[in-house]
């Protein structure tokens, strides 16, 4: 998934009036306003009542995987870009409520989604750095998810978690680089 792609994606949503906020990789790279991987997928959080008008947005992404309903709405293409869309329910203060697999719904508070970064010259609304850092502290993160963490927290002065650097990268991780 290269910035032009991204940019691609977000003028057809633009088009189609859907309300997007970029997140994980990508919205990381937004934030400190340069691309520091290569990404195989782009992942967004979209009001809930959006996620119907995605496959007439994107005909050429199909629905892909099943399991993460209602958690995510995964869509891949032909040439193997992922769109990966996080369905919020907003109650009356602006915040989001992202189902969850076993029940339940995550918040995804308002401030959380006031940021923006840049990316490929084009100022993007994205998830804030402090929601970044956590949700990149989940079980199992790695280097490349440190790697994210220590960049925020030096751009945007926040504490460096003392957890420091796992030492390993995932496999699928290692997978995706060949792939890419």
């Amino acid at each position: 998934m290269t910035a032009e792609d991204v940019l691609e994606i977000l003028d057809r949503l633009d088009s189609a009036r859907v309300e997007w906020w970029i997140d994980g990789g990508w919205g990381v790279d937004a934030l400190l306003g340069r691309e520091t991987r290569l990404h195989s997928d782009l992942d967004f959080a979209v009001r809930a009542e959006d996620i119907g008008q995605l496959p007439t947005v994107l005909p050429e992404f199909r629905h892909v995987d099943e399991d993460q309903l209602p958690s995510a709405y995964v869509l891949r293409d032909a040439h193997g870009r992922e769109l990966d869309f996080h369905p919020l329910e907003f109650d009356a203060d602006g915040n989001g409520r992202q189902p969850q697999l076993g029940g339940g719904r995550a918040l995804w508070p308002r401030e959380a989604l006031g940021s923006t970064g840049t990316i490929g010259g084009r100022e993007v609304r994205c998830t804030s750095p402090e929601f970044q850092v956590e949700a990149h502290l989940y079980e199992g993160h790695d280097d490349v998810d440190w790697a994210a963490i220590a960049g925020l927290c030096e751009k945007f002065a926040l504490p460096l978690p003392a957890d420091g650097r796992p030492g390993f990268v995932q496999e699928r991780r290692v997978r995706n680089r060949f792939s890419d």
